[in-house]
């Protein structure tokens, strides 16, 4: 049984979320061996040095080996049964650029990444099975609704892990569990990662409204409508057997949509306030998945066609320079 041996874990990234997912990992009371990637070698000699990530989620002490933490990627997927992916989807290109296929033969992939690899259209399952040739069996997803900041001050949390292989989704939540995370397991790895990217984009809209000046009453309308959009899309994209109030979709959408942690929320508040696109992503330190995200969707649902208006009204904010307050006016009517 895979669940039953100790494994090798590789973290890729090194942000909030990937602080976070190697937190979880090393206070996990199984103790696979966890390696972390990261490319910066000045962060690495920090970690090892103080225990803690220099940028993000800085406060939090981090019990990973320090000869297990490097900036050499390919020898490090070279020791590991598992390989957990945490950068921002628009970057993931470029930060396994050197990796080939053989190189993920026989590896557990795990994306917990919340976005489309943004060159090719595709969700990151996806995307790891036509340029790797990951087998889906050896794909899992990691959903929320958790955020890295919560994590970090331990405060109980829930993931879902779905993959195709119920073995390889019991394998990942069992490694990510501990005291202050609970998991679920799916079969839905389609749907939990298209929930997981459309949430940013309607935690965007939920963000310009907010700074727009509109109430908690317009919002909930706003959220209602955003699940319902969200079950629209990946029912005709991928149409089986789910429940779209189970906290992998609604929980997710609600807390990026509604947290002061969110960063697409920050970032549509910039927006409604009256910041450029540009000057709300030069003012943030992270990235908002939802910028890229929103452009990718409008390009896939060109072939799908679903009707997805609070989408339609962030794509013409973000990308065709339409005024927020003029769109939000325009959606307002369209929801219901």
């Amino acid at each position: 049984m895979l669940t039953e041996e100790k494994k090798n874990i590789l973290v890729i990234g090194g942000g909030s979320w990937a602080t976070a997912i190697v937190k979880m990992l090393t206070d996990n009371s199984r103790k696979h061996t966890i390696y972390w990637w990261m490319r910066n070698q000045e962060d690495i000699d920090h970690l090892r040095k103080y225990r803690h990530n220099p940028r993000y989620l800085s406060s939090v002490e981090i019990n990973i080996e320090p000869e297990n933490l490097t900036s050499d990627l390919k020898s490090s997927v070279a020791k590991v049964d598992v390989i957990i992916l945490a950068v921002p989807a628009a970057f993931l290109k470029g930060a396994i650029a050197e990796l080939s296929a053989e190189d993920f033969k026989d590896k557990i992939v795990v994306s917990a990444i919340k976005g489309f690899e943004p060159s090719d259209n595709l969700i990151i399952g996806e995307y790891l099975n036509t340029r790797y040739n990951v087998p889906f069996s050896n794909i899992a997803v990691i959903s929320g609704p958790c955020h890295a900041e919560e994590v970090a001050l331990e405060k109980l949390s829930y993931l879902t892990i779905a993959s195709q292989n119920t073995e390889v989704a019991q394998l990942i939540a069992q490694a990510l569990s501990n005291r202050y995370i609970k998991t679920t397991v799916s079969d839905d790895i389609y749907g939990t990662e298209y929930a997981a990217v459309l949430k940013n984009i309607f935690a965007v809209a939920s963000g310009i409204c907010h700074g727009l000046g509109y109430g908690d009453n317009f919002q909930a309308v706003l959220i209602s409508n955003s699940i319902q959009e969200i079950k629209r899309f990946v029912d005709a994209v991928h149409p089986i057997g789910r429940d779209i109030k189970d906290s992998a979709y609604l929980g997710d959408l609600l807390v990026t949509a509604y947290s002061q942690f969110s960063r697409n929320r920050t970032f549509g508040n910039m927006l409604g306030k009256g910041y450029s696109v540009k000057s709300a992503q030069l003012e943030m330190n992270m990235v908002a998945e939802g910028y890229y995200a929103v452009k990718c969707l409008h390009e896939i649902n060109r072939i799908h066609k679903v009707y997805m208006p609070i989408s339609r009204a962030v794509y013409a904010i973000l990308y065709e320079n339409i005024s927020p307050s003029m769109e939000i006016r325009l959606l307002a009517e369209k929801l219901s």
